[in-house]
């Protein structure tokens, strides 16, 4: 068989960690499969799911000096978790858009949601820190997300618009490519 026949039917198997339940009990198990991720070198950005600031702050100090952490919130984040992230040197945004949850995506949201919510979260991290501009598109990221607290999903997905999430244009549109983690059972909450 030729090189470039052989190239096209080559696999690259990795494994993905199941955590038997959601929640933040497997963060810190999290942070050490995106680092073992991250250290294969094709990553330009960590994008995390934080609430009042306690993960994003966690996935900033594991990443100092490594690579621009960008923590993402919906909500406000504590005032000195937000400040010692960022003197880590991570990008922090609250009261962020939910993409999933605006009118008429109901769909997508709840089949992202068979996945897990922090599957959910993940994907939609993705598009908000690219809307804000915190990450270029169309670059290769590891998403963060998790199930209330803390983190439980962690994915490598394509970087892109909401705008552009859905586009025809396969190499613009929204695109997971590894899962690294998720938990078994599903919770919504």
């Amino acid at each position: 068989m030729d090189n470039s026949r052989r190239a096209a039917t080559s696999r690259n198997y990795r494994a993905i960690v199941y955590f038997d339940r959601p929640g933040q009990e497997n963060t810190n198990e999290v942070v050490d499969l995106v680092q073992t991720r991250f250290d294969e070198g094709d990553i330009s950005k960590i994008i995390v799911a934080t609430t009042k600031g306690v993960t994003g702050l966690k996935f900033a100090k594991a990443f100092k000096g490594k690579v621009s952490t960008v923590a993402i919130s919906h909500e406000k984040m504590e005032v000195d978790y937000r400040k010692e992230m960022e003197e880590l040197g991570a990008k922090a945004a609250e009261r962020s858009h939910l993409p999933f949850h605006a009118e008429g995506m109901d769909v997508v949201r709840d089949t992202l949601y068979t996945l897990g919510q922090g599957f959910k979260v993940a994907l939609e991290i993705v598009l908000i820190a690219t809307d804000m501009g915190l990450v270029p598109p169309y670059n290769r990221v590891i998403a963060v997300g998790g199930t209330d607290r803390g983190s439980d999903t962690a994915i490598v997905a394509r970087s892109t618009t909401t705008a552009e999430a859905f586009t025809r244009d396969e190499t613009k549109r929204l695109e997971v490519r590894e899962i690294l983690c998720m938990p078994l059972k599903k919770t919504w909450l």
